[in-house]
C-alpha cells in the first residue's frame, strides 16, 4: 500500500546541519503516525523521533533531543527530520516509518507497519 522514500542524506562535518525528507505514496498518509529510526554499522536499529498523524505531538530520543526536530506536511505527503549540531555518533542509515495507528507516539519498531530503504548520514569530526 504505502511506499516511503528518504532523501537528503550525505557527508557533513560535526557541528553542521542536515535536513532529511521522507516522501510517501498512497492516499492515507495524513492518517499515519510517522517515525525516524537510525542504524549504525554493527549496531541495532534505534529510535530517533516520532510524531502523530496531525503533527502536533512529538517525542525524541534523549540522544537527539534539543538538536533534532521532526515535522510533517500532509499536503505534500512528506515528513522531515531537521538535524542540527550533528555529532560523529549520529552517523547511521536513517529510515522513516509509518504506523497505521495515527495517534501512536512510539519508539518501538514493532508499532510501525511500513519502512523506507533509508538514507546514509555521515558526520566527520
Amino acid at each position: 500500500q504505502v511506499q516511503l522514500v528518504e532523501s537528503g542524506g550525505g557527508l557533513v562535518q560535526a557541528g553542521n546541519s542536515l535536513r532529511l525528507s521522507c516522501a510517501a505514496s498512497g492516499r492515507y498518509f495524513s492518517s499515519y503516525a510517522m517515525g525516524w529510526f537510525r542504524q549504525a554499522p554493527g549496531k541495532e536499529r534505534e529510535f530517533v523521533a516520532a510524531l502523530n498523524w496531525i503533527g502536533d505531538n512529538t517525542i525524541y530520543a534523549d540522544s537527539v533531543k534539543g538538536r533534532f526536530t521532526i515535522s510533517r506536511d500532509n499536503a505534500k505527503n512528506t515528513v522531515y527530520l531537521q538535524m542540527n549540531s550533528l555529532k560523529p555518533e549520529d552517523t547511521a542509515v536513517y529510515s522513516c516509518a509509518a504506523s497505521k495507528t495515527g495517534t501512536v507516539l512510539s519508539s518501538l519498531t514493532a508499532r510501525y507497519n511500513y519502512w523506507g530503504q533509508g538514507t546514509q548520514v555521515t558526520v566527520s569530526s
